[in-house]
């Protein structure tokens, strides 16, 4: 037993020592205090594990029989064998002998084997710690706080996303009207925009941004999935992959604002025109064909009407 305290001792002062140390590393944050509690958890763990080993040591005496058995010239996987199993020998079975025999079968009156009794006596010792540390001294987070407070991280995190535009996609897009969006997608569209549509969105290489005609439709979602994914064969590159959401939303909300600015030397008109209309289907515009293509539908229904009225009177 003297053996047993002195080897103990030195290994116990060395865990203390370490969560000293690792305490004074460890203040401050919420992931510190977290990683200060599952080391904690393991040298509690440890302590219980040599408590055991001391309760072995102190019950070796009851256990006669295995004591007589250690004795003799065993291998080390047997003594192990012995001493967690606490087994009687096969030559003494008859001093634990019930008497009750069914079938051939002898029914014997072995003592619980330690290792039983000490995982049983290990959680009621974990319980107890649990209960002090999470219910007492509230130093532990039980299930309910834990997710109070995944929850609140989990909402913080989705305020950031909102806040910093990265959940804006072409279904949810809206046109910014802001001062503040607009002048940052002015100084985006300066900076990346201007070589191919010019500084007063008038196009040089690219189409002009100004008048109503669009060769990949108008609109905001429109014009924020033309960014967005560019256009390839024509040389314009995917934004989405040197912008944020946010910023694809600004930058195409300023170029919606040129609308009608009638640049000095402003590219003619390329695509179809596009007017702006509210639906209730949720899409932002409506493409019409060509204005006069609208002047004929227009007149091919009075003709129609006309006809009604003769077809009536008839």
């Amino acid at each position: 037993m003297k053996n047993l305290c002195k080897l103990l001792l030195p290994v116990i002062a060395l865990m203390m020592l370490n969560i000293h140390l690792f305490s004074l590393e460890t203040k401050g944050g919420a992931g510190d205090t977290a990683g200060f509690s599952m080391f904690a958890g393991i040298l509690v763990f440890l302590l219980i594990a040599i408590m055991f080993i001391i309760f072995f040591k102190l019950s070796s005496p009851k256990y006669i029989y295995t004591g007589e058995k250690v004795k003799g010239k065993l291998s080390f996987f047997s003594k192990i064998s012995a001493v967690i199993n606490r087994g009687v020998p096969v030559e003494r079975e008859s001093d634990i002998m019930i008497g009750h025999e069914y079938d051939g079968i002898k029914e014997l009156n072995n003592t619980i084997p330690p290792w039983f009794n000490f995982i049983f006596y290990g959680t009621i010792l974990l319980a107890i710690v649990y209960m002090i540390d999470y219910h007492v001294l509230g130093s532990g987070s039980v299930m309910l706080d834990e997710y109070l407070s995944e929850m609140k991280t989990a909402n913080d995190k989705r305020e950031e996303l909102i806040r910093t535009g990265a959940l804006i996609n072409p279904d949810n897009v809206t046109l910014s009207t802001d001062a503040a969006d607009l002048e940052k997608g002015k100084q985006i569209y300066t900076t990346n925009c201007t070589p191919c549509h010019g500084p007063d969105g008038g196009g040089t290489v690219g189409p002009n941004l100004t008048d109503q005609n669009w060769i990949h439709g108008g609109g905001i979602k429109n014009v924020f999935i033309t960014v967005t994914n560019g256009v390839p064969a024509k040389g314009m590159i995917a934004w989405k992959t040197l912008l944020t959401p946010k910023q694809i939303q600004q930058v195409s909300s300023y170029v919606l604002s040129l609308q009608g600015t009638k640049p000095a030397n402003g590219k003619p008109p390329e695509g179809e025109i596009w007017a702006d209309t509210v639906k209730t289907s949720g899409k932002d515009s409506v493409k019409i064909t060509d204005s006069s293509k609208v002047k004929t539908d227009t007149l091919k229904q009075k003709n129609n009407s006309s006809k009604i009225k003769k077809d009536s009177i008839k």
